[in-house]
């Protein structure tokens, strides 16, 4: 069965790109060494920080649309695995929410 990868990449202004690829290793040597232009190829070098494995290309598409949305503080807990952290910067932390959970 064919894998997919969402991955995150620190780069070398400390940013983080998000991407998707069906050969990892490939494409993060594609970024390392700049094979094109774009985010990547102008903050080298950049190291892979972060990577999940799916069976289904629509999954991981999915979850790489749905981090690149994310706060800077939001990846930084799900590349330390800090779940609770990440659960808690998701909760919707607005007026009428807070009232409705009394």
């Amino acid at each position: 069965m064919k894998s997919y990868w969402v991955y995150i990449l620190r780069c070398s202004d400390n940013s983080y790109y998000t991407g998707s690829t069906d050969n990892l290793e490939k494409r993060i040597n594609e970024h390392k060494y700049g094979k094109y232009k774009g985010y990547t190829s102008t903050r080298l070098p950049v190291s892979l920080v972060y990577s999940q494995e799916f069976q289904n290309v629509k999954d991981a598409i999915k979850a790489e649309r749905q981090i690149k949305s994310w706060s800077r503080k939001k990846k930084e807990a799900l590349i330390n695995g800090d779940f609770v952290l990440l659960h808690y910067l998701a909760e919707c932390k607005n007026e009428s929410n807070y009232i409705n959970k009394k």
